[in-house]
């Protein structure tokens, strides 16, 4: 059975988790999956936005370390395959375009670590959050460490890293971890929604605005800065930005290509 089911919608590359008998909870085998699918989504180039969702009523349980721990080797987890690409972005460089997650019942763990290294997520009414490995005598290893406070202020990711408690929906959105909350129900067409609005913007201007975000995230404002110019020159020599200009000029909608 595959662990991950692929639906393209137009240019969104929708990576849907599907062991939702298990609450989803990541074997070894989802996380291949997984990476094998954010390596299509980098790769392709007919493919603007990334859309992970989950199959059943739980987003994940986190990790099945019951699996996953007879992988373990001396120097960690290795889960990328070759032409994969870390979801998380931590065995390798994260995927370069965006991706929205869509989260419902039980994010645990992993799960809140997908919605850090992704770049918008929407939570159904309900959804339970937990950041909970100190009261499993671990660290979080898939990211939270190095973005949760980043997102959610010091003080917000610290109490529930350190805590390792369940909380819900409304909190999740108060701290920023989610931009959206929703009825279950509606949870999945919300996030396609946000996920093709992205993609019908012109391809070229979403990557440099994400490229030069994370620039100043991890090099900081003056690098950043200094390529906004430049970047913008190039982007103004595209043919996208003549249909931007035109479509902008006779108020109607433009159709980008990419180029």
């Amino acid at each position: 059975m595959d662990r991950i089911i692929i639906t393209e919608h137009e240019h969104v590359l929708e990576m849907r988790l599907n062991r939702a008998d298990k609450r989803n909870a990541a074997d070894m085998e989802l996380l291949q999956q997984l990476a094998v699918a954010f390596g299509r989504l980098n790769s392709d180039p007919n493919m603007r936005v990334g859309l992970v969702t989950a199959e059943g009523d739980h987003f994940t349980g986190g990790l099945d370390l019951a699996d996953v721990g007879k992988h373990m080797g001396a120097d960690g987890l290795s889960y990328v395959p070759d032409g994969g690409l870390d979801p998380w972005g931590i065995h390798t460089a994260q995927v370069a375009k965006p991706v929205v997650v869509a989260a419902k019942g039980t994010c645990y763990t992993l799960g809140i670590e997908l919605i850090l290294a992704a770049d918008v997520a929407v939570a159904a009414h309900g959804t339970r959050f937990a950041q909970l490995e100190v009261q499993r005598g671990i660290l979080p290893f898939g990211g939270a460490t190095l973005r949760f406070a980043e997102r959610c202020g010091w003080g917000n990711a610290m109490r529930w890293m350190l805590t390792g408690e369940t909380f819900d929906d409304v909190e999740a959105h108060r701290i920023g971890l989610v931009q959206e909350t929703c009825a279950a129900e509606d949870v999945d067409a919300r996030a396609r929604a946000l996920a093709q609005s992205i993609a019908q913007a012109a391809p070229l201007a979403v990557a440099a605005t994400l490229a030069n975000a994370r620039l100043a995230r991890a090099a900081g404002h003056s690098e950043a800065r200094a390529r906004l110019q430049p970047e913008l020159m190039r982007l103004m020599a595209s043919n996208d930005a003549k249909k931007g200009f035109v479509a902008f000029a006779t108020r109607q909608q433009a159709i980008f290509s990419g180029d």
